[in-house]
This record gives structure tokens, sequence and C-alpha cells, in this order.
């Protein structure tokens, strides 16, 4: 795989913010290691009775890891759909582009079959509309490694990116539930270099200052939470922001036709509403407006070569 962007640099105030959009995804092994159904059922069952990493009365948990070279935000779910319709959804790789574009910062998607295998060509850019002359070309490599009636495992893999960013990763894996719900866990990480270290630093003392996570790492004396910052935080606030597109996407699989990207935009910004304070970036309006204009442009607009 490789890494491609036209030869017109974006604005010095890119790296950070493509950085915090671009963060997709990356487990930390070298490959996914698929756990057993059980298994997965069993470490859902275990956050839910701790109520580790909760999301506001909803039953999702997210949580972050840091380490010198890479990061990692991880979300467990319960869905209410049906293990039957998430694998139809997303054991193919063109349905991910669906699921790719609802992200506020992912500005292109298109699926290709190449002899090594499905590809996901992904541009990524800045939180409003912009050219494709300004994005920043990932290409994904798309694998379904397990794809069973009872266990689905999917895995989309880039392994260099611009900045010195390498190994970035989408793992979602599900099993079904009773009562035709589905559990679902996403991993999203990345590892990086020098370079992504200090672009991150740019735009946590610039764009990024004040936001937080969702983890709470400490109490203010009136016992307030004090949420996670830094980059951990970017973390975390990509994580549910690719974690909620995929249940948006979901959620919207049944409505009919052209009604089904407009239902998915509207969910997907009603979602992310409920987080405001970490993931509001622009008004509902201008978020549906930008959106079709990106899907319009990605269904006519070739994607760059290989390069």
């Amino acid at each position: 795989m490789s890494h491609t962007r036209h030869n017109r640099r974006p604005p010095s105030t890119i790296p950070g913010r493509w950085l915090m959009g671009l963060l997709l995804a990356t487990s930390l092994f070298t490959q996914a290691q698929a756990a057993s159904p059980d298994t997965l059922r069993a470490q859902f069952a275990e956050l839910r009775d701790k109520g580790t990493g909760q999301l506001a009365g909803q039953s999702i948990y997210l949580r972050s890891s840091e380490s010198a070279e890479r990061m990692q935000g991880e979300v467990h779910a319960l869905i209410d759909q049906p293990f039957d319709r998430l694998r139809q959804e997303l054991a193919k790789a063109d349905r991910w582009c669906d699921v790719l574009i609802l992200h506020i910062n992912v500005k292109y998607c298109r699926a290709l079959r190449t002899p090594s295998g499905d590809e996901l060509v992904s541009g990524v850019g800045r939180k409003f509309d912009q050219p494709l002359s300004d994005v920043y070309w990932v290409r994904f490599g798309f694998k379904a490694t397990v794809d069973r009636s009872d266990h689905l495992l999917v895995e989309l893999s880039a392994p260099t990116g611009p900045l010195s960013t390498r190994n970035y990763r989408i793992v979602v894996e599900a099993v079904p539930q009773a009562s035709g719900q589905s559990l679902v866990r996403m991993t999203y990480s990345y590892g990086f270099g020098t370079a992504a270290r200090w672009a991150m630093k740019t735009y946590l003392a610039t764009l990024g200052r004040g936001k937080s996570g969702f983890s709470v790492v400490d109490t203010t004396a009136d016992g307030r939470p004090v949420r996670v910052e830094g980059v951990r935080g970017v973390v975390e606030r990509n994580t549910l922001r690719y974690y909620l597109a995929l249940q948006s996407h979901l959620q919207s699989s049944e409505a009919p036709g052209t009604a089904r990207l407009q239902r998915s935009l509207e969910l997907w910004f009603s979602a992310t509403e409920r987080y405001a304070e970490q993931l509001h970036e622009m008004e509902r309006a201008d978020y549906v407006t930008m959106k079709l204009k990106e899907v319009q442009r990605q269904a006519t607009v070739a994607p760059p070569p290989p390069g």
C-alpha cells in the first residue's frame, strides 16, 4: 500500500488538524488477533459490571492507552441491530465507504478491487468544505479475517502515512447477542514518529487547546470529573466518531434508496451531539450540506493512482 497526495501542500496549519482526523485506526498488534465469541461477550460483561468507560448511560464503553510510539482507542458496545444485518453491511469493502464518509474529517472514499485485494482510497482533511487538492490520501487494505454466522472480524490497514505516521488500522469484531442485538468491539490505533509527534504538539497548543476526551483521570476539589486531554483525548474523540459512524450506518440500513444517506447523516450528527462538549464542531445543516456535496464528488471524481 502507498500514500499519495496532490502536489499542492496544504496550509501550514493543516498537519495537526489532519492528524487529528486521520488517526484512522490500528490495533496494538501487527495483525489483529480474533477472540472467541465467548471471550468477546465476557469482556463486555466485565466492562458493564464495572462501568468502565461507560458513556452517558449508553451501552458504549470507551477506553484508550498510550505508549512511546503508539496510541490506541477501543470501543465495546451493544448495538440494537441483528448480527446477520451487521455482517451483511460490514463484511464487504464497498459498504465501508458509506461508514467512513460520515466522519467529519473524511472528504472522500472509494472502494477498489486490485490484484492484491480490496482497497479503500480515503481522502482526509479539515472539518469544513475543502478541495481534494488539499486532502491527504491514504490507501487502506481491507480484509474480512473472520466471516462466519457467529463471528465477524474485519480489518482496515494502511502501513504508512504522512509525517512519520504508520500502521493505521480499524479493527471491528462482532458477535450475535440475545434479542436481535450484536456485540461490537472496535479498535482504533496508529504508530508515529518524530514529525507526527511535533505536528500533534502544534495542534494541541493551538486548535486543540482545552479539548478533552472521555476518560476520567482525576476529580476536582468539589468532586467534578477531570477528563483526559492531550493525545489520548484526540484518540478517544476520533475512536467514538468512527464507532458512531458505524452505528449510524447500520441504523439507517432499512431506509429506502437515497433516503438512506440522509438518514445516516442525521443519525451521526445527533449521536455526536450527545457528546457535544467533546465532539461538536459545526451546526447540523452545515454538516449535512458538506457531506452531501462530498458524497456526490466521490461518486464522480476518480481517486488518484497509487504513487
